[in-house]
């Protein structure tokens, strides 16, 4: 079960508690809620040298969500989980709008700036900026959880295929490289590379083989970009044949197939341009950092009988994870970044120029767009109590947007502040099962 993160009067962070013993704690008075994302309370009396179990935060970054447990390695307890999902995308195609208007604006001879290209200078260790924000956003939350939970030790999948074990299994540590977890490097990377189905006939969710594009018995190799996935129909009915051989009734599979063999991954070029400057901005922090494979995660997973999941996952990084992994009833905290909204004045047509007022004050009553309210409307329609978050209106007249909908004209005389806006939105995930053994 997630617990809870508690903090003493002199806002150090203690060990988390549960959540029966929590509301105990808040129902007493002897503790007040701190912070809602994550949830954290603050105690009101002064803890004596306060006694806490070392912690480690694991993170498994991914291009478009990461994965964030924070387990306890001595009694293999998944104390807190979340899934962090990026705004990378967002931010590129926000990109390719601007420069899109601007060059057009450029075209047309109108009365702008000149475009200021050499006078630019990148510094060392520079990333784009869709990349930079999954960098930024993995340490803002890293930073987070340093403050509310006693964390002493940090583990990050730096890669997420062992390449050098896969193009060159006779370098050193043979029994790794040939071993059981040699064969998980190549079967995550194929998974990722062929999306989880079958190239031939494009099957998913059924068990898939391992199977070579140009056949062993026409001379074809074991290496990555010969492999794909194939179920056991398809792997049979190929047999020895050559590719072409087998598709030639099927020309646009079988340009497909040698297409994708040979193109790369996107998202793990995305993961692969980040690992280090992550990697190196966590070891700024000044706590051990352990490091991991894909494959190590996923043997670590599946040895121990866990479902697939982001946050499961991340718990399952690197080789301090314990032999036994307690996630029963842990509810991961599903955070997605929505950015703290845009600089630009005035929103813009097709051809590039205003089609709406300028901005109003960010600010309304005391509220702004994307906090997280609770409003009780006592009469009218709109009877009812409302969680969810408010976008404002300088009229005072919000709207309330829930996990049912957009409830649209609530007055802010009926709203209640329970979380600032910080970039962030919400949800609560589903809790995991016992273990499969």
């Amino acid at each position: 079960m997630s617990k809870v993160f508690v903090l003493d009067t002199m806002y150090r962070p203690l060990d988390p508690v549960h959540p029966g013993y929590a509301r105990k704690l808040l129902s007493s008075g002897k503790a007040a809620v701190f912070r809602r994302y994550p949830f954290t309370m603050i105690l009101k009396r002064e803890v004596k040298e306060p006694t806490t179990h070392p912690l480690r935060l694991k993170l498994d970054p991914g291009s478009k969500t990461t994965g964030i447990a924070i387990v306890n390695d001595a009694m293999g307890e998944v104390v807190w989980s979340a899934e962090l999902s990026h705004r990378g995308q967002t931010i590129k195609a926000s990109l390719d709008s601007r420069r899109a208007i601007r060059r057009s604006r450029r075209q047309r001879h109108t009365r702008y700036r000149k475009p200021r290209c050499a006078n630019r200078h990148r510094q060392q260790g520079w990333l784009p900026p869709s990349l930079e924000s999954r960098v930024a956003t993995i340490l803002t939350w890293v930073n987070r959880l340093l403050r509310y939970c006693p964390i002493t030790a940090l583990s990050q999948e730096l890669v997420k295929f062992d390449m050098q074990a896969m193009v060159n299994p006779e370098m050193q540590g043979l029994e790794y490289q040939q071993g059981e977890l040699q064969g998980y490097e190549v079967r995550e990377y194929l998974l990722e590379k062929w999306n989880r189905h079958c190239a031939y006939c494009g099957a998913k969710d059924v068990p898939l083989q391992v199977e070579h594009i140009h056949p062993r018995a026409r001379g074809g190799t074991h290496r990555v970009s010969n492999l794909t996935l194939a179920c056991e129909p398809c792997n049979l009915k190929k047999g020895t044949q050559d590719v072409r051989d087998f598709l030639k009734n099927n020309p646009d599979v079988l340009k497909r197939i040698l297409a994708q063999a040979k193109a790369p991954l996107k998202d793990a070029s995305t993961v692969n341009a980040t690992r280090w400057a992550l990697y190196e901005r966590l070891q700024a922090t000044g706590l051990s950092v352990e490091c991991g494979t894909g494959g190590r995660t996923k043997f670590n997973r599946v040895s121990r009988g866990l479902d697939k999941a982001h946050w499961i996952d991340a718990s399952c990084v690197g080789a301090s994870t314990p032999d036994a992994l307690h996630v029963e009833r842990v509810t991961p905290l599903l955070i997605t970044a929505t950015g703290h909204g845009n600089r630009q004045m005035c929103r813009m047509d097709r051809y590039g120029f205003p089609r709406t007022g300028p901005k109003q004050a960010k600010s309304v009553k005391g509220f702004q767009t994307g906090d997280i309210v609770k409003a009780t409307v006592l009469t009218g329609t709109k009877q009812g109590v409302y969680v969810g978050r408010v976008a404002v209106r300088s009229s005072g007249s919000f709207n309330i947007t829930t996990q049912q909908g957009t409830i649209q004209g609530v007055s802010h005389r009926f709203c209640t502040l329970l979380h600032r806006c910080d970039g962030y939105s919400y949800q609560k995930g589903e809790a995991a099962f016992p273990p499969v053994t």
